[in-house]
């Protein structure tokens, strides 16, 4: 590998001055330039969490119910309108939604497209044609990354793809360079194919960080990264926020399943407030309380 990377870094010293000239006409930006607004396509609460050209993210713990939230989202895209606290506005010549499951059964993953489906208001009796559900959970990360990109280039009208999970396009999530790697394809796919790119990745059980290098390399780069969190008052309702954000933040909002299987929003939820942890300073006591502490 180290080998390969060194014939790669002689590669780019002893680039030819035919392939910088074309290369320089994409990457020189001149203050004369003008360049159109990217294309919003995805909000909350009024707040701009997706563009064209840009990716975001979800990540929460195990049993957050991450999975639901997507499936929000998508229903937006899907009727072009709200599903709980999602708005969402594709291009019509960008309306075709692209998800890919790189974790689940089929079985499991035919539950996640119907329960889509049904958020938004369509039938579950006929296949969609702005709507493409893949399962590669047999593929390798190799294949996988393979087959979206061949995807990608052969379907020009997606305008959002869902990558549930990021993780399973990589070895280690804790390589800099895989994740590094990861990263510059999610902004080249994005761009380069004009759509929007909403990944998925867990956060560590100890802690509320992403995980691994890669979710170093989501925060920094994504536009949107959301927290989906149990609640701590009620087991059966989540919590979404910003953990970060380009646009301005949005007020969070908490959903639970309903009795079709559905997540709605939990209206009047009240967030509790973190606690704040300050220690004593000990420079404002007297000297007779620090005597009587150590006596």
């Amino acid at each position: 590998m180290e080998n390969r990377k060194a014939t790669e870094a002689g590669q780019d010293v002893t680039m030819q001055k035919e392939d910088f000239a074309a290369l320089w006409k994409t990457i020189h930006l001149k203050v004369t330039d003008t360049y159109e607004v990217p294309p919003e396509m995805l909000w909350v609460n009024g707040s701009t969490i997706g563009t064209l050209g840009n990716f975001s993210a979800s990540t929460g713990k195990a049993k957050s119910k991450k999975t639901f939230n997507i499936s929000a989202i998508v229903a937006a895209a899907l009727k072009n309108d709200e599903v709980l606290k999602y708005s969402a506005c594709l291009p019509s010549n960008k309306r075709k939604i692209l998800y890919v499951d790189t974790e689940q059964s089929k079985y499991h993953c035919h539950k996640v497209m119907e329960r889509i489906l049904r958020l938004a208001g369509l039938p579950t009796d006929k296949d969609m044609d702005d709507f493409v559900f893949i399962v590669l959970r047999e593929q390798t990360p190799d294949r996988r990354k393979q087959i979206i990109g061949y995807m990608l280039e052969n379907m020009p009208d997606v305008g959002l793809l869902i990558i549930d999970g990021i993780r399973d396009l990589m070895y280690d999530i804790n390589s800099p360079s895989e994740s590094t790697d990861l990263i510059n394809l999610l902004m080249r796919w994005s761009s380069g194919y004009n759509l929007h790119i909403h990944t998925v990745l867990h956060l560590n059980k100890g802690d509320d960080n992403t995980r691994g290098h890669i979710g170093t390399e989501l925060n920094n780069k994504a536009e949107t990264v959301l927290q989906i969190t149990k609640s701590q008052q009620d087991g059966n309702i989540s919590e979404v926020k910003a953990m970060h954000i380009r646009d301005r933040e949005f007020d969070p909002f908490a959903f639970r399943i309903n009795d079709n299987a559905l997540p709605e929003v939990v209206d009047g939820y009240v967030f509790k407030q973190p606690s704040q942890d300050r220690g004593f300073p000990l420079a404002e006591l007297t000297e007779q309380q620090h005597r009587t502490a150590l006596e």
